[in-house]
Formats: structure tokens, sequence, C-alpha cells
């Protein structure tokens, strides 16, 4: 059964890069969200016309053999034999970010989206083949911990889950089931990170969950107290978002006195729905801007602003670092091209890619890489980031945020 087309599309890092969110892209116009009927367990081997040059005889004869043979009867399962199967056929593609969701897994992503979940408070993508951190959440147990953006997770143990393994050739889907838990558990992740020459050991007790979109202050300069430039902080760009930002926008239009300078944070942002970067994008440019092109094979879409932006007269600093990714590149990259604006920090994470859910009966999904997403002038930034304007590393060894601080200074130059 078809439904009208959703323009949803979830963006960054990650179906599931995500403990918090999938690091993910999802484009909104133009994909619609169906309902298929999915495979009862009932199985006919009757096959489809256009798919009988395709041998399946080695796959029924193994399907007979496990039912036949296989000494523990209890643990066969026809429904979790086809679950398994098809995960095995979309992780053939060998890309991290298309992946088969089976209902318990497809829920967690729907949790992430809405903001409020149980875990860590990280999200995961791949660098490389290599499984890694895209952004621990702001005030997360794991922030807390001191888990960082670009580190390594080479190993994951639960005591309560009975697992201790390494992460070479884990999917997405797996990480996040592993280190995903009830509230008061304990994950430990076995971390690479660079500059250290030995892995790093942390220990994580999993939390309640209830993450903003948006949080706003304003600082003064001068004496740090409340004043003359917005400080917005977007976490991610999930359902709640557009609402969230409303209510930021109205609160530095009337704020007293007059705000001109803003600074823009989309450290840790793993990204999220598409379409909120473009509106949140259309903030600050031009009605119907170009704010990302998507490009399928010989395709290409644009995807352009729809609304007369309020700021578009301030001045703009953006905060980047290897945490910002997916939608958040979008929304920084086109900024940047459209208006110039500096960006401050550290090199983004670079993903760029969008992907499709396909909601599938039973609560299983399928999330699809559908296309590439490109910058206003054309530039992918898939794997190779975003370089900011200005470097600022933020030291270990200090309390002070230094690229905060490079952002007002820059904000408030002539």
């Amino acid at each position: 059964m078809n439904y009208p087309a959703v323009r949803k599309v979830i963006l960054s890092s990650v179906v599931i890069g995500l403990i918090f969110i999938s690091g993910y892209t999802l484009g909104t116009n133009g994909f619609k969200l169906e309902t298929v009927s999915f495979p009862k367990v009932k199985i006919s081997r009757e096959i489809p016309e256009d798919k009988r040059d395709v041998d399946f005889s080695l796959f029924w004869r193994i399907w007979d053999t496990l039912e036949n043979s296989y000494y523990d009867r209890s643990k066969i399962s026809p429904q979790k034999m086809i679950y398994g199967a098809i995960s095995g056929m979309v992780a053939s593609l060998g890309d991290p970010y298309t992946a088969f969701l089976p209902p318990e897994e497809n829920k967690v992503v729907e949790e992430d989206l809405s903001g409020s979940f149980e875990g860590v408070g990280i999200q995961i993508g791949f660098k490389g083949k290599n499984l890694a951190v895209i952004a621990p959440l702001l005030g997360s147990p794991a922030e807390k911990e001191g888990v960082k953006a670009g580190d390594f997770i080479v190993g994951i143990a639960d005591s309560v889950k009975g697992v201790d393994i390494g992460t070479f050739g884990i999917t997405l889907s797996d990480a996040v089931k592993l280190i995903r838990g009830k509230a008061g558990t304990k994950v430990t992740l076995l971390l690479i990170r660079d500059g250290k020459d030995e892995p790093i050991k942390v220990e994580i007790t999993r939390e309640s969950l209830d993450v903003p979109s948006v949080i706003t202050t304003f600082i003064d300069p001068t004496n740090g107290q409340a004043g003359s430039i917005a400080y917005i902080k977007l976490l991610k760009f999930g359902a709640d978002t557009n609402s969230e930002w409303q209510k930021t926008v109205s609160e530095v239009i009337n704020h007293k006195p007059q705000i001109m300078n803003i600074v823009l944070d989309v450290r840790n942002n793993p990204g999220g729905y598409l379409q909120g970067a473009v509106d949140i994008a259309g903030e600050f440019v031009k009605k119907d801007s170009i704010i990302v092109i998507e490009e399928k094979g010989q395709t290409k879409n644009n995807f352009a602003t729809n609304r007369i932006g309020k700021f578009g007269n301030m001045k703009v600093v953006i905060l980047v670092n290897g945490g910002s990714a997916s939608a958040s590149e979008i929304l920084a990259g086109a900024l940047s091209e459209i208006k110039g604006y500096k960006l401050v920090g550290e090199k983004t994470f670079g993903k760029g890619t969008i992907q499709e859910p396909l909601q599938l009966e039973k609560g299983s999904s399928l999330h699809i890489t559908i296309a590439k997403w490109l910058t206003p002038k054309g530039i992918w930034v898939n794997e190779k980031g975003i370089e900011p304007d200005v470097v600022v590393s933020d030291k270990d060894e200090t309390t002070e945020d230094e690229q905060l601080q490079e952002a007002i200074k820059l904000v408030n130059s002539n």
C-alpha cells in the first residue's frame, strides 16, 4: 500500500549509526513512505518470472539442511531465518548505511529521531571500514566519561548481554544493539584515539536521555553576561527541531538589546532530517536559494528554501568539528558558500550520502542509500569533510572552550 510522498530525509553518518540518532540522511522531497507486505513464515518456492535466471538452489539446500539437521530445533525460526537472509543480501552491497532493520532495531531508530531513549548518548558511523564515534551528546554519559568525536571503537563488552567482542566487520545495527541498553546497566568500549599510544577502556553507565534540538544563550563579549551575541547550539535535526527552532528565532528577534551577531554551533551534531537543514538555512539566506543538491546517477534535484528568513542581515560565525556530520555539514556548507560565513573549529566528519526509509510490515524497515548530496557549488564532502576557515583545536588540558572564544572574537570583529 502506497502512502503520499513524505519528504523526510535523514542525513548523516548514519541507518543507523545511532546510539543517539542515526548519522544518517534521509531526503524528504520525493521519497515515498511505503508499507510492503512482508513474506509470510509459510514460504513459497515459486520463482518470479524476472528472477528465473537466478539459481536459488543453494539457498534452499542450506535452508532444508538447517531445518533437518541442526541439533537444537528450538533455535530454528523461519521468521528469523528470513530476516537473516534479507540482512545478508543487503549487507552484500558493502554500504554500511544501507541496512535491513528487524522490528526491534527499527524501533531504536524511531526513538533516536524522537530524541527520547535509553543508552550512552553517542552516534556511531564508519570511517573507511572502521567503526567510529561521530559525536557524543552534550551532557550524555559518554561525554561525561570522556568519549570524543573521532574515537575508533575497536571493542564492546557488556556482561549483562554476555558479549565481549572486537568490532572488525561489525554492522552499524549490530553495534547499536550492543551499545544500547536499559538505564542503569553498563557497557565498556575499547577506543583508539589519535595522539594516544595505547587503547582507552571506558566503562559507561547507560541513562534515560531526552535530547533537545536547540539550546540558546545570550552572551556579552565584554563580561560574559547576558547580552549582544546569540549563541545557538544545534544538537540534532530531529522530529521536534523545527518547532524548537521557531521558538529560538522569536527569542533572538525579541531580545533586548537587539541581537546583530550569532554564533551557530553545530559541533557534535550528527545530523538527522535533511529537510531540517534546508529549513534552518532558510533563516539566513534569500528565499528559493539552493541549499543542497541530490545526485542520483545522471539526475540532479535541488532542495531550495521556501521561507523568508529573519537572520539574513546578521553577522554569523559557525562552529564545526569532527562530530559535525550529514545534515549539519549540509547547513554549514551551504551557509559558507552562499553567505560567506566563516567556519571555525576542526574538519567535519564527511558523510555525503542520503538514505531513504522503507517501512515494512511487522515493524521492520529497509534503509537504502539512494543518492549523494552535494553543496550548492557541487562539492561532494563524503570521506573528506569540510575544512574550516579558522582551524582551532579544542584542548583537552583546559576547561576553556577555545573554539567558542575564537568564534566570539571573530563575530565581533569589523
